[in-house]
């Protein structure tokens, strides 16, 4: 069946990174101050794992492991922002798609990023190549349940619109 192709698509994203002493804590491109960050093969920058899977999610590619295996000693500590633009940047070459709006929740009992919602949005928008209008960050917690809940990880969700000039 040969149906026409939509004028939006929706892409949702997840990622969840342990949390380890010594590590940068780097959430949507920025560095928060925190005693524990994300491990990870990369930055381990979680929002921004979450933002590209959701882009690459609702062009209809392959997550951001086809792209940026972490099997690949050359991806070791990589920047996240050049996983996003890599997502933008096939999201338009494999159908012409552009990102409409972000919405990000980020889900754990510490860091505590609040006082860094606006900076974060900020960069993610800039990353992404859209206006700070244009995204959401909110932050909450897993009220001690599981491992989120406890300390010990930093997950994060994100949704994505994709629309055709």
């Amino acid at each position: 069946m040969n149906l026409p192709q939509p004028a939006f698509r929706v892409g949702i994203g997840y990622d969840i990174h342990p949390l380890v002493a010594g590590r940068p804590c780097i959430l949507g491109g920025v560095k928060i101050p925190s005693d524990v960050g994300p491990a990870g093969h990369s930055d381990a920058d979680v929002v921004l794992h979450a933002v590209a899977d959701a882009i690459l999610g609702a062009a209809g590619l392959r997550d951001i492991g086809y792209y940026f295996p972490n099997t690949d000693p050359v991806l070791k500590g990589l920047d996240s922002a050049v996983i996003v633009k890599r997502a933008v940047a096939e999201a338009k070459a494999n159908g012409q798609w552009f990102v409409g709006n972000i919405d990000i929740v980020i889900i754990g009992e510490r860091p505590k990023v609040m006082a860094h919602v606006d900076v974060i949005k900020a960069r993610v928008a800039e990353i992404s190549g859209i206006s700070p209008s244009q995204v959401g960050v909110k932050a909450t917690t897993n009220e001690g349940m599981d491992s989120i809940g406890q300390g010990k990880a930093l997950a994060v969700q994100a949704v994505c619109m994709l629309f055709r000039a």
